[in-house]
């Protein structure tokens, strides 16, 4: 471990609170991890056009307590940095480090902004979290892309405002009352929420949320020393600014209008209509509660982008579809005419879930992440299995291996 940090108030401020909080070990994690197909729905998700490959360089910009180490229990074959100006995080994740032999895992005490001390390049670099708390986010995000190899990938996290509204709002009632980080104004700061109004925004984001009675997790929304957040088209611009262009929204469906409950509404073919960006700055605001925006993010001259599923035209059927780790078939209490609900359960919007025909659902069982659409399809309507697919694409319940598109189709 090495350090590169000078004095900095974030720094300082996760030194002392440390967040996420430490974990005391990856079991779970690496477990889950242990299957292939978690692996190839990942890695296809990023480049859905490249061959599967797990040796992969990977950044961890921003690690905390033991992000660094999931990465590499998880991935034992990749290669995994991991970076964070506060040395109490450097040491926690050290400790898992040392804990699961992690000998594919380097951690250093050192900036975003000093990254290219590093001398080299990676394939992934994750970064979810951290640019919104930099002085200079931009000159944060111009420092990873210099160390991204050409066809590589960030994926990348940075608050949302609209969902934030009311931790904005305690933010500046901390600053008017002068709200400190000891131990005892956490504590009077946790007993405060609790009391708020119960149609507060900030009482209504928390409600069910472990976080409301977590003193860390208040003191990193309310009190952390530097804190911007971005709109859709801010974000957008954002990337632009640093050399980089936008592939896919990690979780699309939130921002696509063919999704979920305004896919009903009379202004579902208009929406549909707008170009891309203008969409997913409508959604953004027909939703009204994303607290924060996951998109993986390429250099701009990429010769390959996660955006290159495409559907237009007969290459598609050779797609080889690998369900999302997140996916649930549900087969109890079902609408009448259902024979099964789809729902990812990562997602945080309640309306985006799909209905499955006996069809549909028949096609979705026969997903075995190895076959192509044509092969699944086996006698179904080609138009209407392209159109299935896509739609369980849109909806975040599979990504496509899509490297072998040209040389199946002629």
């Amino acid at each position: 471990m090495t350090s590169g940090v000078s004095s900095d108030p974030v720094s300082e401020f996760y030194t002392q609170h440390p967040y996420p909080p430490p974990v005391a070990n990856l079991d779970r994690a690496r477990d889950e991890w242990r299957d292939e197909a978690r692996h190839r729905a990942e890695f296809h998700l990023i480049w859905p056009g490249k061959p599967y490959r797990a040796e992969l360089d990977i950044l961890v910009a921003g690690c905390g307590t033991w992000q660094a180490a999931k990465y590499a229990v998880c991935r034992p074959a990749a290669r995994v940095v991991g970076i964070d100006v506060s040395p109490a995080s450097i040491e926690h994740t050290e400790k898992l480090k040392q804990q699961y032999g992690l000998t594919n895992l380097e951690l250093q005490q050192l900036s975003i902004e000093r990254i290219g001390e590093l001398e080299r390049a990676f394939d992934l670099i994750v970064c979810t979290g951290v640019l919104h708390h930099l002085a200079d986010p931009d000159a944060g995000l111009r420092a990873l892309r210099s160390v991204l190899k050409p066809d590589g990938a960030i994926y990348l996290m940075v608050y949302a405002p609209y969902g934030r509204a009311g931790v904005y709002m305690l933010q500046d009632y901390c600053r008017r009352l002068g709200i400190g980080t000891s131990e005892r104004e956490i504590n009077d700061l946790v007993a405060t929420v609790a009391a708020l109004p119960q149609n507060h925004p900030l009482a209504m984001l928390l409600r069910g949320s472990r976080d409301a009675q977590s003193g860390d997790a208040l003191a990193d929304a309310l009190l952390n020393p530097r804190d911007q957040s971005y709109t859709v088209p801010q974000l957008l611009d954002f990337i632009e600014r640093g050399g980089l262009t936008l592939g896919r929204w990690y979780w699309q469906a939130p921002y696509l209008p063919q999704c979920g409950a305004v896919a009903t509404t009379p202004h579902a073919t208009r929406l549909s209509g707008l170009p891309s960006r203008e969409q997913y700055a409508a959604m953004e605001l027909w939703r009204g509660t994303m607290t924060a925006h996951s998109a993986v993010v390429q250099r701009s001259d990429a010769s390959t982008s996660a955006a290159n599923v495409s559907f237009d035209d007969a290459r598609c059927v050779s797609y080889v579809p690998i369900r999302l780790p997140w996916t649930q078939l549900v087969e109890e209490r079902l609408p009448a005419g259902a024979a099964g609900v789809l729902l990812n359960r990562s997602h945080q919007h309640h309306d985006l879930i799909l209905m499955l025909t006996a069809q549909d659902k028949q096609l979705f069982e026969r997903i075995d992440g190895h076959r192509s659409i044509a092969e699944i399809a086996d006698g179904t309507a080609r138009v209407r299995a392209r159109t299935f697919f896509e739609t369980l694409w849109r909806y975040d319940q599979v990504v496509f291996d899509a490297s072998r598109a040209r040389t199946l189709v002629r």
